[in-house]
């Protein structure tokens, strides 16, 4: 008969380990695997587009008006004047991982956003009336 003593037994901080690597792990994937809340990526594209409105309103304008945003919103031809300018402006602000639509009162500049993404949306009046900045992922 073997003798009780001559078998192999493992150590309990080894299965202790064990155990803790597989709980980090499973942690670590669910964190890397989810997918972030919907709520998330609409606050997050918001925040694109508020910061891209409050970097075009506080630039100077190439010609008289008080802002660039004012400017391109002042009347049609001041607009396509400045279409071009605005368009390279926006392009270098944001990421390159998001489009974008700069709508104003005489015309738009960018792309027509998707109907069924999320789209952040801020709105800047000025005195030629509001201008809609909207952003999205590509």
């Amino acid at each position: 008969m073997p003798d009780l003593d001559d078998r192999a037994q493992l150590s309990l901080p080894v299965v202790e380990a064990a155990v803790g690597v597989v709980l980090v792990l499973a942690t670590l994937s669910t964190f890397a695997l989810a997918p972030p809340d919907a709520s998330t990526r609409e606050a997050q594209l918001d925040r694109y587009a508020a910061d891209t409105a409050s970097a075009l309103a506080g630039e100077s304008p190439s010609h008289g008006e008080a802002t660039r945003l004012s400017e391109v919103a002042a009347d049609e031809a001041t607009f396509d004047r400045e279409r071009a300018a605005l368009q390279r402006r926006v392009e270098r602000i944001l990421p390159d991982n998001l489009l974008y639509r700069i709508e104003t009162p005489h015309g738009a500049v960018g792309y027509d956003p998707p109907a069924d993404a999320p789209v952040g949306v801020e709105r800047v009046p000025t005195g030629g009336g509001t201008v809609v900045v909207r952003v999205w992922y590509a």
